[in-house]
Order: structure tokens, then sequence, then C-alpha cells
């Protein structure tokens, strides 16, 4: 692999022990990897404290750098908003000790109680409080950090500089799992102009992996927490398949996830298990009204899932005092059997054998670095067939003689807002 001067000085020089210092750096490298999963759940933590509605009647944390709320920030004080925070905080740590069966409240508890944080008397609901408030002075001072590596990365005058420096941009941040609709309208899109230029053929795709599919638990631009979690790109990648014609039906393609978080494959297992019961899957799509869409997103939120499904009528409904417009989708059973979680880490890990039609991967690399990156391509390769695409919204390197050749690429926007947008490559196995 032509990687100078990024290559760790323990996997230089080519001797009989160069299989055991990778192997060991490998394993090393894999354990430090998984304790980002607990800095980015701590992270997901945060948004919700910020917009989360369900434990709280405050209104939701105007923060400039923040979604839709960014034309509402300046009608505030700095006074103000640490008020609002405080106050949102308490709300939390009161809901976190009387939990009840809300699957986030459990979840946040248990973190916390695991790092030793208790709920038995106010002292100890004091020490959490002060926690939490120091977690959100990290991460607003990690995101205006990211911020201006954004505003220097724009003055980059190479547009492909700019997206390769962007797609490393979270290279020491948690990994997180929020996801949102976003990203699987750009999929459709790069799959549609993928099957215009010939590169997918109809009935072509049976094998698919999804690298981090996510788990929507409260998204930092609206924090809609009113539902179930629920992960979205499997699903979704299944539903652009059928709607595009690439495939005829929905149960002749199987998906497998891919993921590092004991908490998605956990979801994923318990969605599988339960549609082998004959349960649907339910998704929610709420759609925030105050964000300017494009007419193609919004007419995406209109017919998404469709394909794959039952119901998906919009409604209307209030929260805290906000309309937001929700459609309810009940994926088929046999649908969603089509789906298996596999706990695999992309950077140094791969299946058993090249057998994936596609790999997609949205909002994944972004949290790697550049060895990692090529890394993440070695193993993408080794497990797709010859011929198969990576799609990522994510610049990758590609190196000589790595197998995998840059094939095209998509620009969409989402809305009006400033950065609302996403660069969709895909990538072929040679």
């Amino acid at each position: 692999m032509a990687l100078p001067g990024i290559v760790p000085a323990v996997l230089k020089g080519e001797d009989s022990t160069l299989a055991q210092r990778w192997s060991e750096w490998a394993r090393h490298h894999d354990a430090e990897t998984r304790t980002r999963i607990d800095a980015g759940d701590q992270e997901t933590i945060v948004n919700w404290l910020l917009y989360g509605t369900t434990f709280t009647a405050k209104p939701r944390v105007p923060l400039e750098e923040f979604g839709d709320t960014a034309r509402t920030a300046r009608q505030f004080t700095d006074a103000q908003i640490a008020d609002l925070i405080g106050d949102r905080a308490n709300d939390m740590v009161t809901a976190l000790a009387a939990p009840g069966q809300d699957e986030r409240r459990l979840f946040a508890r248990d973190l916390f109680m695991r790092k030793g944080y208790s709920f038995a008397n106010p002292a100890e609901r004091l020490r959490l409080l002060q926690r939490l408030l120091t977690l959100v002075t990290q991460v607003t001072g990690d995101r205006a950090r990211y911020a201006k590596e954004t505003a220097a990365i724009r003055q980059l005058g190479d547009t492909s500089e700019q997206f390769a420096e962007r797609s490393k941009l979270f290279r020491d941040r948690g990994l997180s799992t929020d996801t949102s609709f976003r990203p699987n309208f750009a999929l459709e899109r790069a799959l549609a102009t993928m099957k215009d230029e010939g590169l997918v053929r109809p009935g072509a795709v049976h094998e698919i992996a999804v690298v981090g599919p996510g788990l929507d638990f409260a998204d930092k631009a609206s924090g809609y927490d009113f539902y179930p979690q629920q992960t979205l790109q499997p699903f979704a990648v299944l539903d652009s398949l059928v709607r595009l014609g690439l495939t005829t039906d929905a149960r002749a393609v199987h998906v497998t996830t891919l993921d590092l978080s004991p908490r998605v494959n956990a979801h994923l297992h318990t969605m599988k298990q339960r549609a082998m019961s004959g349960q649907a899957y339910r998704i929610r799509l709420p759609l925030n009204p105050r964000i300017p869409w494009s007419s193609d997103v919004l007419a995406y939120w209109k017919y998404a899932g469709d394909r794959i499904g039952t119901g998906g009528e919009a409604a209307v409904t209030s929260v805290n005092g906000e309309t937001v417009d929700v459609r309810t989708l009940a994926v088929r059973p046999d649908v969603a059997m089509r789906v298996d979680a596999e706990d695999l880490n992309i950077v140094v890990q791969r299946t058993a054998e090249p057998r994936f039609d596609l790999i997609v991967a949205t909002n994944v690399f972004i949290y790697y670095d550049l060895l990692d990156q090529a890394l993440a391509m070695t193993n993408v390769r080794a497990m797709l067939r010859r011929g198969g695409f990576l799609l990522s919204n994510n610049s990758m390197p590609v190196m000589p003689g790595s197998g995998m050749q840059s094939a095209g690429y998509i620009t969409v926007q989402y809305s009006s807002l400033e950065d609302d947008g996403d660069h969709l490559v895909w990538y072929r196995a040679e």
C-alpha cells in the first residue's frame, strides 16, 4: 500500500514479524476505535438535551450553529441561552431518575450509571447535572472548532481538495449513530444516475452492505424524539432499488448491516426477530416545515417507503407548540426479514468472501483519517464482487493497485440552507 508518511512506525519494514505486528496493531486499533462509540453516545445525549421534547416542556435551545434554530438564536442573550440549557439539563436529570419504559431515558440512565453516577439523593443528581452541563460545553466547543475548520476548508482553491478535507473532518470525534432521511434521498439520486449511465443494470443487485446504518435517536437539526428509535437506510436503499426498477421485488435483495455499535446491532436483531413473528417494522418520517426544503426532497419525503411498506399517509402533529409533518410507514415483515446485522469494524475487518454487489456508507468515513480510510477501502474491495460499487458521501483514497476506481459523482442539495447538501461518489471494483 502506497501510504508514505502515514503508516505507523510499527507497521514499517517487511520481515517475518510483519504479519504478527499487523495483527497486534489491528486488535489495538479496533479496541481504540470502539471506545469512540461511548463518546458518540454522549454527544447524542447532548443533542437530545438541547432539542428533545419528550422529557421537558422547555423550548429547544437556539444555537446559531445548529439547524433551523439559527434564525431565532439572535433573539436570545447568552445568559438566556445558558439558563435554558440549565433548565433543560435539570429536567433531563429528573426524567432519568424516573425513566419508566421510555427507551431513550433508559439508555441514557444506564450509560451514566455505568460511569458511576447515581440518582439516590439530591447531591448525586446535582453531580449528574454538572456532568451534563460539562458535556454541553465540550460538544458546543467542538462544534465551534469544526465550524472554523470548515470555514478554512472553504478557502482551499480546489473543490476536490475541499471535498477530501471535509471527508475526514470528524477523525477525532466520537462515533455518532444519529441519522436522518436526507442521505437516503441523495442515495436514490445517485442510483438513478448510475442506472442512466448504464453502470447498474436492472436485476444486477442482489447483495448489499450498509456500513453504519444509523439509529434515529435525536438529530442535531430538529431533535425529534416523539417516536421510537428507528433505522432508516437499509430499508430506504431497498425501496429505491424497487422504485428505480433495479430489482422487481425487495425480497430478491439481501441487506447486511455492518456496524460497531452494540446498540445499533441489538436494535436490528430485535427488528429481525419481530419480523420473523410477523410484525411490521414501523418508520416515522418527520419533516420540519420551517426548513426551506428543495422541491425534489419534498417529493421524496411524500413517496419514500411506498415500495416496501403500507400506510405512509401524512399527518400533522404538534411538538412543544411547533407543528411537524409526519409520515408513518409499516415495513412489511417479509422485507424486514431481508436485513441481517453483523458486528464489523470496516477499518480492520472484512467479511469472509467478496459477496456484495453494492456497499453503501454515508456519514461514516468522515470519522476516520487518511490511513483508516485507505484501510477501509482495502476491506471494501475485498468484500465487493468484481464490478460492484461503493457508494459514499465522503471522498476515499484510491491507491495504485487497490482494485478500486472512481466511477462518478453527483451533488445533491437538500434545502436552501447553507451547507445543507451532499456530494455522492461511487467507486467501482475492478
